[in-house]
């Protein structure tokens, strides 16, 4: 029954600007809106995710994240389609291995909404056909590189697919002796928490390896009961949450309101761990904020958090052991 109900919730998320606005009571001031990158990303939130929008709110930061605007359709020579560089850092489909030690796997490219600043956006899905039959050849690769130690799960969202395959999937990697750790990164315990479910927690805590579960939140009003609620059972299960944000023109681009993020985050049992400048995807032009500011943020909440509650601003840029601490 579990299952059922947030498969169903994830069923409804598809819906059009024109009813977001009407139902948040913008539809008589609507903002101008994307036309092309409405089509080619289309708007998808959940139920759970809307009604924490203010409504009548046309600058709320929830909103912000997932309304097509027409900035998207707009052309920047600084942002493209592959920012990252990803399609070249697949040794097989669907398997990426860009740093030392860890691989991420993309188990879908499903996601229970559509962030307007998402670096795979673009992301060819159909060609690196992340299903179930693909897997196998990701595990075999794993199998083969024993500097691999973690391993990644992410998408799209990896906590779209059901519980019967990831926990079939769980066991396989968990099969290969060198593989210690297994991450999740997921926006569903924030946008659809309905979704830790106690067949979840069985795989995520069933196998050797050790779980960590890295969720993204970019705002404080994204947390609430709800989310608690979810958050309370990954605890009781003792997996360690983290937090990653990305710093969004609009959005969080200022002490408060990253600093309420910490705070609440830290209130449902989550550390803050990565603050992301931006990734120029193409589209997201509109989200940027510059190094500058982006520091002076951060200084600004070395001198009002305790340094647990500050998470650490990265750039990540194609090519590089590792994200590039600023």
């Amino acid at each position: 029954m579990q299952q059922a109900n947030w498969q169903a919730e994830l069923r409804k998320t598809k819906i059009g600007p024109a009813t977001l606005l009407e139902d948040i009571g913008l539809a008589r001031n609507a903002p101008a809106l994307a036309n092309q990158a409405a089509i080619s990303f289309p708007l998808r939130v959940t139920e759970g995710f809307k009604n924490r929008i203010t409504n009548g709110d046309e600058h709320d930061p929830l909103l912000r994240q997932i309304l097509p605007l027409a900035e998207e359709d707009r052309d920047h020579p600084d942002f493209s389609f592959d920012p990252l560089a990803e399609y070249a850092k697949q040794p097989v489909p669907g398997l990426l291995h860009k740093y030392h030690g860890r691989a991420l796997l993309v188990v879908t490219g499903a996601c229970a909404i559509h962030c307007r600043y998402c670096f795979r956006r673009h992301f060819p899905y159909a060609e690196s056909n992340p299903a179930s039959q693909q897997w196998q050849t990701a595990l075999d690769y794993l199998a083969r590189d024993q500097t691999v130690t973690e391993i990644i799960l992410s998408g799209g969202d990896p906590l779209t697919v059901s519980d019967e395959r990831l926990s079939g999937l769980v066991q396989s990697l968990a099969d290969i002796p060198h593989i210690k750790r297994l991450r999740i990164h997921s926006r569903i315990p924030v946008v659809l928490p309905e979704r830790i479910v106690d067949t979840l927690l069985d795989w995520l805590t069933g196998t050797r390896l050790r779980p960590v579960m890295v969720v993204h939140a970019n705002h404080a009003n994204e947390l609430d009961n709800s989310v608690a609620m979810a958050m309370e059972k990954l605890k009781r299960a003792h997996v360690p949450l983290l937090n990653q944000s990305v710093l969004l023109r609009g959005v969080n681009d200022s002490v408060t309101a990253l600093a309420m993020l910490s705070e609440r985050l830290f209130d449902y049992g989550i550390l803050p761990y990565y603050l992301h400048m931006l990734d120029p995807v193409k589209g997201a032009a509109h989200f940027a904020v510059d190094e500058t500011q982006a520091r002076s943020i951060m200084q600004g909440l070395r001198e009002l958090l305790p340094g647990y509650l500050v998470p650490k601003l990265v750039r990540e840029i194609p090519d590089t052991p590792s994200k590039i601490l600023l």
